[in-house]
């Protein structure tokens, strides 16, 4: 902990040498929580963390949130780089191009494209049930709120780590635009811009679009070769529509191309018996990468790289009844085609390489009413969602040891599902007098998944190697031989109970579920911006069966629903106002059936598949501070402390196979220590003219992929420094920059797993600088 702070300590003293970047975004400037836009008190943030807009001061649970000017500052331009401003947010590349996230420990490693998630993801509410669908959500916003604990019961399932809330910038009620364009390392152009004003009296417009192109930023150790272009589109149209004082529509149209290359695996060992290893020798004796370097290595001559294309259209309706009732309906649908191809074995022939293909689609609709009566404020509601998933994908592992000794090198792999979510919903705040407010709410909901999934082989030895592996199973038990084709499903029913018994028809079944999710607080304002508040509330993620490449329908059974019991008591206080703020929380889950991606044992040896961890704990803290010492200046010191454990038996096999009792154990992905600093320093040098000095660091302790605490997956500590310069008018209406992100360079990985034969991982990006550019009109 001492180098970490001193790490830290340094980041904030080179802010004022070092180069950095500020932008403004041409929207209306919102104050933060994270380094404001200019000094502002958190009482003066206004947010809709419960569905009503509300003083940050006055939510009683932990939130982070951002204005759109303070995200593209810092180049927090995805999902995954909120990271860096979110003390408590955790990601994970998984290698099969989905995004994993985790909030204060909680989260769901699975690489299938239909995985549902335990920290969702919404755009003005409207959800992203896909994470993968969440990659273009940070284009041209007023903020993202970032809610932490189960929000089950405003948000529904599948937040039972929290909440990510896009708030799109609404249209200007004056013709206007701007742009923010950048170049940096790796001839990286990135190019964001806007038009907004009103068409007529009651129709506002506004339109928006990003286009990033970039160069190769990986590189071959073993060859000349590079990787890692980035081609990614997209743009959005926003029409506000208020017919009346008392009615209003929203309607949201927005896409995105992502035509990137898929990011290649550093290979880091190999996981592999003697007799396996002769098989394999050019993976076994394979040279490392140089040692404290970003290098990877991949098959050449293959196009990898994404052809992803994803629509999304929501419309927002808003009806007055009367002085205190409002009736709000959201309406949307959203589509997503996948295509990558991905090569996950860190050498250059096919040990791993797959082509990921899919569809995603989600209609999603939601009525609530809610009322302001004086001491009492209630939202009551329903919503209903059809979410399907169909996955197709291509699996090459011609130099993987079992390939070779089955002869079964090339197959594909069938499944999706289907997802019917149905939910009512209730939440009120009650107003007892003496300062005190006292909040309850729950959501009943009900859900039906249906799933199949089949592996089929794909080329002729693939086809023999599951004739013979299934027809020595079937004589085994008595069954006759079976011969397959080539695209016949070869997935082995082995539920003794089943009358198919040992047939290949793959995985198909219905998995019901259903439960209640609540909510219960009660808050104490001593002073207008004070709070103090304890916080009672149960979440649930619903069950899901994984799309693996599996042999046997016992790997693809579903996992049953989680569900976590938080305990939370917090405070917002202004130490001294406008100058020293301090909020913090202590909390406590209780985690029953936690998902995770483990081994069960089945006819042919232990094999991957979903289980569920029966009993285990989150204990944790978070503390934030923010000052504004002087005007234009403002500094943010804040930090999460996890304390993760197994608490019941749970019983499953580590990286090579052994079987183990992992009770005591922490949960991978997950560091202990996590600190956010951020400093940045508005100077004024003319009556025209203001300059920026601006420094972000982040600081993450040491973790591990999986349980056992095997070294061969460790994550490394690693602190990450961002820092920003430059010029801007005091009017906002231009603003030049030199900014430098990972400024030491640093060496990092999000993900060390064991895929086949192979340990590998995924390393973060090196140092990058440039210079940005914006202006507004």
């Amino acid at each position: 902990m001492r180098n970490t702070m001193m790490a830290l300590s340094s980041a904030i003293a080179i802010g004022s040498v070092a180069p950095s970047v500020v932008h403004a975004q041409a929207t209306t400037p919102q104050a933060s929580a994270v380094a404001p836009d200019t000094p502002s008190a958190q009482s003066d943030i206004v947010v809709t963390a419960q569905r009503r807009p509300q003083a940050l001061t006055d939510v009683p649970m932990s939130i982070t949130t951002l204005s759109g000017n303070q995200l593209v500052d810092r180049g927090v331009t995805d999902v995954q780089s909120l990271v860096k401003v979110t003390p408590g947010l955790s990601y994970a590349e998984s290698g099969n191009g989905v995004p994993v996230f985790s909030l204060r420990g909680v989260g769901f490693f699975d690489t299938t494209l239909g995985a549902r998630p335990s920290v969702s993801v919404y755009e003005d509410e409207v959800p992203l049930p896909f994470t993968i669908m969440a990659q273009g959500a940070a284009l041209d916003l007023e903020r993202v709120e970032v809610l932490k604990g189960p929000q089950g019961t405003l948000f529904g399932q599948n937040a039972t780590g929290g909440a990510i809330n896009y708030i799109a910038a609404r249209p200007t009620d004056k013709f206007g635009g701007g742009a923010d364009v950048s170049f940096a390392r790796f001839n990286t152009f990135d190019a964001t811009g806007y038009v907004s004003g009103p068409l007529t009296e009651t129709l506002g417009v506004r339109l928006s679009g990003r286009v990033e192109r970039g160069g190769d930023w990986q590189y071959s150790y073993t060859r000349n070769d590079t990787l890692g272009a980035k081609r990614f589109y997209q743009g959005r149209i926003l029409f506000d529509f208020k017919p009346s004082d008392t009615t209003s529509f929203v309607l949201n149209v927005n896409g995105f191309v992502d035509q990137s290359d898929t990011q290649a695996a550093q290979r880091t060992g190999v996981v592999i018996s003697t007799a396996a290893s002769a098989l394999v020798p050019i993976v076994v004796n394979y040279p490392a990468p140089p040692s404290n370097d970003r290098a990877a290595d991949w098959n050449p001559g293959l196009d990898l790289r994404r052809n992803n294309k994803f629509f999304q259209a929501s419309l927002r309706a808003e009806q007055q009844l009367g002085s205190i009732l409002t009736l709000t309906s959201l309406t949307s649908y959203s589509n997503m085609n996948v295509d990558q191809l991905v090569d996950q074995g860190g050498v250059n022939v096919p040990a791993s390489i797959t082509r990921v293909t899919g569809t995603l689609s989600s209609f999603a609709q939601e009525l609530r009413l809610s009322g302001d009566a004086g001491p009492v404020k209630f939202v009551v509601g329903g919503n209903y969602s059809h979410d399907i998933s169909s996955e197709f994908d291509t699996y090459n592992s011609a130099y993987a040891s079992a390939s070779i000794a089955l002869g079964s090198n090339l197959n594909d792999l069938d499944g999706g599902q289907r997802f019917n979510t149905k939910a009512v919903f209730g939440n009120v705040d009650l107003d007892l007098g003496r300062q005190f407010v006292l909040h309850g709410g729950a959501r009943y909901t009900s859900t039906k998944d249906q799933y199949n999934s089949c592996v089929l082989p794909a080329n002729a030895s693939s086809a023999a190697a599951a004739s013979a592996i299934d027809s020595s199973l079937r004589r085994a038990f008595g069954f006759p031989a079976v011969t397959y084709q080539i695209g016949s499903c070869a997935t082995l029913i082995d539920d003794r109970t089943s009358p198919n018994y040992l047939q290949p028809l793959g995985s198909n079944g219905t998995l019901n579920e259903n439960n209640v999710s609540w909510r219960a607080g009660l808050d104490w304002k001593p002073a207008p911006s004070v709070l103090i508040y304890a916080n009672i509330s149960r979440g649930y993620k619903a069950g899901s069966s994984p799309v693996l490449a599996a042999f046997l329908t016992s790997q693809l059974q579903p996992v049953t629903q989680e569900s976590v019991l938080a305990y939370e008591a917090g405070f917002k206080v202004p130490i001294v106002r406008r100058v020293l703020e301090v909020t913090g929380a202590g909390f406590y889950y209780n985690y029953t059936n936690k998902q995770v991606l483990g081994r069960i044992l089945g006819l042919i040896g232990p094999a991957q598949a979903l289980v569920n961890v029966p009993k285990s704990r989150v204990a944790g803290a978070e503390l934030q501070l923010n000052a504004y010492p002087v005007r234009g200046m403002t500094l943010v010191l804040a930090g999460t402390y996890l304390d993760t454990r197994v608490t019941s038996d749970f019983t499953n096999y580590d990286v090579i196979g052994n079987l183990s009792d992992f009770k005591g154990n922490s949960f991978p992905f997950t560091p202990k220590y996590q600190l956010v600093a951020d400093w940045q320093y508005d100077i004024p040098v003319t009556a025209r003219l203001t300059g920026l000095l601006g420094v972000n660091a982040n600081y993450r302790s040491s973790t591990n992929s999986g349980f056992g605490n095997d070294p061969r997956l460790a994550i490394n500590a690693y602190t990450l420094v961002d820092a920003r310069i430059g010029l801007k008018a005091s009017d906002r209406r231009w603003q030049a920059a030199l900014f430098v992100r990972n400024l030491t360079d640093k060496y990092y990985w999000t993900s060390e797993v064991r895929l086949a034969d192979i340990l590998r991982r995924y390393t973060g990006e090196p140092r990058t600088y440039g210079i940005q550019v914006s202006t507004s009109f």
